[in-house]
């Protein structure tokens, strides 16, 4: 985490930290970056969930309020999400919150041990929000 706060300090970031309410335990972090403020536009991205609140309400409810805040209180036009296309349980959580994908970067990034990333590009657009808003709160109860 102290290199998320590094890129907070320095604007190109905003991280959060996930509680469980039930446990009261932190059960993750996710972040805006890539923020491009001129064109009302940002990244959700860096979000790890513990494996405890897995397949719980917990990641919906974190995306409802951090993209509550990307478009009711930041008035932005668009929130971007990736991830790996390798990463199906990653794949089909952006899916299940009301995300579009737009397509595959091919050979986008060079890992860790040298392989080279596929990366599957999603997004929800300001128009799109207030129905994904609705099918989240509902979600929830």
């Amino acid at each position: 985490m102290p290199h998320a706060i590094a890129l907070e300090t320095a604007g190109q970031a905003l991280p959060f930290a996930i509680i469980d309410k039930r446990s009261g335990r932190i059960a993750g972090s996710t972040r805006f970056l890539n923020i491009a403020a001129e064109h009302r536009r940002l990244e959700i991205g860096f979000t790890f969930i513990g494996r405890f609140c897995q397949r719980s309400p917990v990641n919906t409810a974190a995306k409802l309020l951090i993209l509550t805040h990307a478009f009711e209180r930041l008035n932005c036009l668009r929130v971007e999400l990736k991830t790996d296309s390798r990463n199906a349980q990653s794949r089909a959580a952006i899916a299940r919150i009301g995300a579009t994908e737009e397509g595959m970067l091919r050979s986008h990034m060079i890992c860790a041990d040298a392989t080279h990333r596929d990366t599957v590009y999603f997004s929800i657009l300001h128009a799109e929000w207030p129905p994904i808003k609705a099918r989240l709160l509902a979600r929830l109860g």
